[in-house]
């Protein structure tokens, strides 16, 4: 974070990266003194509602961030600089998208929670758009011209106002990650997947809290002791995690519909056990009790950074032997499998939301950006399909960084990875055939060891 007092000191010049969160009304003029070298400009958290119309100055400014301030429309300026490719206004008050705020070199479009009812025609100019982030907004209905950005990779419209999800999305060649729960197309599949749901309720009095082991977009999780009801209730309890969803929008979509769809999920050997949904909280929260993780797994990757904009970013010289490959893959395509099998789109099969040993045990989490679907459909298929394409992408990262692999074993593994990304969706396999594939290629190795 960097001060007001520090730009107008000159004592930023030359910085790429400035960060200003100080209740600004006003865009500060001292930031064109850094038209040189100024490539990320964040000024989030403050109270703004435009911009200057010589922006474009900043001719070097590929991402502005200005979530949290007081837009109602999206500035037209944006349009105008040349170089800018990640835009970024999640929460303010957003209402319009002005056709000209969209700059041609457009990745990565960030709108999340605001008050957007449409998108302009001209979004389809933006051909290389990689990531769109439109949850918690109003909108009725996509443009049909999004089906130009055929690099698309990654959409995000959950909690909006649609009532379908139209053909032609689910037929984009790259399309691999999609959250659209929370729209009212898909209410009536949440509400039977509710109906169906019967976890075990478990009281808050019986969950004794302790540190806190991480944070997501949608929640906090904590270790806790879930103690015993009963004449042994006082005596140490069961180490668990607890995860208390945080009842705002995120970038995903809505904690509720994360919620409704991991109590869905059911049972399987390569998913985070659940062993309950809290009840009882003092402030109201939802939550849920899951199993505590043996601290052996560790995460497969971090999520995508600025510069990698839709591919997880992995350890420095991370690798892969070819039994460990093949376990993780099969690990992750049976939780897959058994996820569609129950009517469950993940949304966000990455390796980031992947824990692992380095023995290949493997563990899919975060249902985030997960939805609800009817199986026997033309949509439901074509969203099982889309999802394979997450797989395949993933797949190839494993093989990437996979050392001392058999030739023969190698050349069918990326066939079956071609099979999974190939552009058009219905000619790819579903995770059934998939899981099948790699189980034969575990069973093959197995059995030769």
């Amino acid at each position: 974070m960097h001060t007001l007092e520090q730009l107008r000191s000159g004592a930023l010049a030359g910085t790429v990266r400035l960060q200003l969160a100080c209740g600004l009304t006003e865009f500060p003029p001292e930031i064109f003194d850094l038209a040189d070298s100024l490539e990320i400009l964040d000024l989030s958290g403050n109270a703004l509602s435009t911009l200057p119309e010589d922006l474009p100055r900043l001719r070097k400014l590929r991402v502005l961030f200005c979530s949290n301030n007081r837009f109602t429309v999206l500035p037209a300026v944006l349009g105008a600089c040349p170089a800018l490719s990640m835009i970024g206004f999640k929460s303010n008050r957003i209402r319009e998208v002005p056709a000209a705020a969209l700059p041609p070199a457009l990745r990565w479009l960030i709108l999340t929670d605001n008050c957007l009812t449409a998108l302009p025609a001209t979004i389809g100019h933006c051909t290389q758009l990689q990531k769109l982030m439109l949850a918690g907004n109003q909108l009725t209905a996509l443009p049909a011209e999004l089906a130009a950005c055929t690099r698309l990779e990654l959409l995000r419209v959950a909690a909006n106002r649609l009532t379908a999800l139209p053909a032609w999305l689910l037929a984009m060649p790259r399309l691999a990650w999609l959250a659209c729960a929370g729209n009212p197309f898909s209410t009536a599949d949440e509400a039977a997947a509710a109906a169906d749901a019967t976890p075990d309720p478990i009281a808050w009095p019986r969950l004794e809290m302790a540190q806190r082991l991480g944070e997501g977009a949608s929640g906090v999780i904590h270790e806790a002791a879930l103690r015993q009801t009963g004449p042994q209730g006082g005596a140490a309890g069961q180490p668990v995690a607890v995860k208390l969803f945080k009842g705002a929008m995120t970038s995903d979509g809505l904690p509720r519909c994360e919620l409704a769809a991991c109590l869905s999920a059911g049972n399987h050997p390569n998913l985070i056990p659940l062993l309950g949904e809290v009840t009882g909280h003092p402030d109201g929260l939802h939550g849920c009790v899951m199993a505590l993780i043996d601290p052996a797994f560790q995460n497969l990757a971090g999520p995508p950074s600025l510069a990698s904009c839709t591919r997880d970013v992995y350890p420095a010289g991370k690798a892969f032997s070819q039994t460990v490959l093949l376990r993780l893959a099969y690990g992750i395509a049976a939780a897959a499998r058994h996820l569609h099998e129950r009517g469950i789109m993940h949304g966000d099969l990455y390796a980031h939301n992947i824990l692992h040993t380095g023995r290949g045990d493997a563990l899919l989490g975060d249902f985030g950006a997960a939805s609800l679907y009817t199986r026997d459909s033309a949509q439901g298929e074509a969203l099982e399909r889309l999802e394979v394409r997450a797989f395949g992408l993933l797949l190839g990262e494993l093989i990437e960084r996979c050392v001392e692999v058999d030739a023969s074993v190698l050349a069918r593994l990326v066939e079956l990875q071609g099979r999974c990304v190939q552009p058009v969706p219905g000619a790819r396999p579903v995770f059934e055939d998939v899981a099948r594939e790699l189980a034969l290629e575990l069973e093959g190795l197995l059995a030769v060891g």
